[in-house]
């Protein structure tokens, strides 16, 4: 059965940092590309970052280009999202996702969300 389950979320006040982790299981993870996605209220899902499955390349969205920082371990089945310089419109629910193909089909799997608040 497959599971990603995220966790680092928080309060935290502008300017500050949260590191988040999705933990993965089910499924052979270093076969995907793991990317975080986040949702504000009233807004549609956005792609935060991504890494490819060998973790040779990462991309990023532009609000979040020099602050956020996506890593991977490959041997820990974990992928992480580094948020430095918090502001509040990063505040989201932020999801995993991962992207891959295995057993000659392409899978494709999401987290629960952890919730993220950047406030004063």
């Amino acid at each position: 059965q497959v599971h990603l389950v995220e966790s680092g979320g928080g309060l935290v006040q502008p300017g500050g940092s949260l590191r988040l982790s999705c933990a993965a299981s089910g499924f052979t993870f270093s076969r995907y590309a793991m990317s975080w996605y986040r949702q504000a209220p009233g807004k549609e899902r956005e792609l935060v970052a991504v890494i490819t499955s060998n973790g040779g390349s990462k991309n990023y969205a532009d609000s979040v280009k020099g602050r956020f920082a996506i890593s991977r371990v490959d041997a820990g089945l974990t992928v992480y999202l580094q948020m430095n310089s918090l502001k509040p419109e990063d505040t989201a629910v932020y999801y995993c996702y991962a992207d891959g193909t295995e057993w000659g089909f392409r899978n494709t799997y999401w987290g629960q969300g952890t919730q993220v608040t950047v406030s004063s």
